[in-house]
């Protein structure tokens, strides 16, 4: 049977039963799975699916995500996110638009100490909001700066998606972390420049807030405190050869156990219930490469990723526009599919395209969490924006999706113009990982 015939059959299948909404990593993994059984044989296939289920639930590299994710649920339960928003009110709030550039500052900062996009999002959509309509700020507004800023835990390290990306092409873990923060610190700067725009415009989005002295703002530092010592072990162990990625996990959920308990603001209850989530995530996460995996092995032997790489590779085109081709197939993939999903997917494709296109694995690592950060904020999947709206109709009453996906529309934009600056000068990517090694 024609390898490419049965790939392209396997590829129809697979998004045939994403229709039907079927967990992805069941999806790639039963298509895998049959698709290696035709071209080998049904012997080949049960060993792949055995092997490649022990393999992803026993690679010691693995160990970094359920502890990363600990951190992070230790630090969402502990209301680390509601004091670094205290902070950054104090000191952008009495500006137009002051509490939503506070919002996603501090999206910034927690995302330091998360990596989860969605736990970012509902941690700074639970205090947030509340103090965005007692301002009387504009739904839109409020909910898309929440909902675009909690994309910020996506780029930030430590990043989930990140640590995938670096094991599925055997890049250095470490060094996508610290090219991540360049990016997430422009990123920022752009969403607040995007607010501060919008507050222009229509001063009505963002009134002004309450304003505080500077010894004020100078004391509520003391409450990212903590916040920062985490992040600076963690990633200055990392930077100077100190941590292995998965020691700096450790050392980074213990760092935040430790604050919580010594401030006395983890109770048994939400200790638990951070161990529950971690276990919960990180078995879908794992089953997600798992999946990919055996997915991934099936592509390989219908050629199709090195008949695709080869083919794009022949285009007589400037390479910087068969980026913008895959740029573009990872803004509508990101729209449809789950940033995880959608890394684990495509990277066995177009990894080899970007190698003999000459780009920076590590630089292009970066730019695909940039572009699926994208899919975090657009419809129909927008899982923040449906944690923002999930959250929003406890906190602060109903609110339409429509405001929402309508409140993210100039962050998209910002994140656009992040992909172009940082395509145009990779150095902003580059430079940290660079001085590391």
């Amino acid at each position: 049977m024609n390898p490419g015939l049965v790939g392209t059959v396997g590829i129809v299948l697979m998004l045939a039963l994403f229709m039907t909404r079927m967990p992805v990593a069941y999806v790639m993994t039963l298509v895998g799975f049959l698709g290696f059984s035709t071209m080998i044989s049904f012997q080949g296939g049960l060993k792949l699916l055995s092997r490649s289920l022990y393999e992803s639930f026993s690679a010691y590299g693995l160990t970094t995500i359920p502890l990363f994710i600990l951190m992070g649920q230790l630090a969402y339960n502990s209301g680390i996110g509601s004091r670094m928003y205290d902070t950054a009110y104090k000191f952008l709030g009495s500006t137009r638009g002051g509490l939503a550039m506070a919002t996603v500052t501090a999206c910034t900062a927690f995302g330091a100490v998360c990596g989860s996009s969605p736990a970012t999002a509902a941690t700074l959509a639970t205090v947030g909001l509340p103090e965005m309509r007692r301002y009387r700020y504009a739904d839109e507004l409020a909910t898309g700066s929440v909902a675009a800023g909690g994309g910020l835990g996506m780029i930030m390290p430590p990043s989930v998606v990140l640590i995938v990306y670096g094991v599925l092409t055997e890049q250095s873990i470490g060094a996508l972390f610290v090219a991540g923060i360049l990016p997430a610190i422009l990123v920022t700067i752009l969403f607040v420049f995007c607010i501060y725009i919008t507050c222009r415009v229509a001063p009505d989005q963002g009134p002004r807030g309450e304003s505080f002295t500077w010894g004020t703002r100078i004391r509520s530092l003391s409450g990212m405190g903590d916040t920062l010592v985490v992040f600076l072990l963690v990633m200055g162990g990392l930077f100077f050869g100190i941590f292995t990625p998965t020691e700096a996990a450790a050392v980074g959920a213990f760092g935040v156990l430790m604050v919580s308990g010594l401030r006395r603001r983890l109770t048994w209850q939400g200790f638990v219930k951070s161990l529950f989530e971690t276990l919960r995530t990180s078995c879908m996460v794992m089953f997600l490469i798992a999946g990919a995996v055996v997915f991934g092995k099936f592509l390989a032997v219908t050629r199709i990723p090195f008949n695709i790489a080869q083919w794009v590779g022949g285009f007589d085109l400037p390479p910087y526009l068969i980026l913008a081709a895959i740029v573009l197939v990872y803004f509508v993939g990101g729209c449809i599919m789950d940033a995880l999903a959608l890394v684990m997917l495509t990277i066995p494709i177009f990894y080899p395209v970007i190698l003999n296109l000459g780009y920076d694995p590590i630089w292009f690592g970066v730019i695909i969490v940039l572009i699926t950060q994208i899919g975090v904020i657009t419809p129909p999947v927008g899982i923040n924006v449906y944690v923002v709206y999930g959250v929003a109709q406890s906190v602060i009453g109903k609110v339409s999706l429509e405001s929402i996906f309508k409140g993210t529309l100039p962050f998209l934009l910002a994140i656009l113009v992040s992909i172009v600056i940082m395509t145009l000068f990779p150095q902003i990517i580059l430079y940290l990982p660079n001085l590391m090694y």
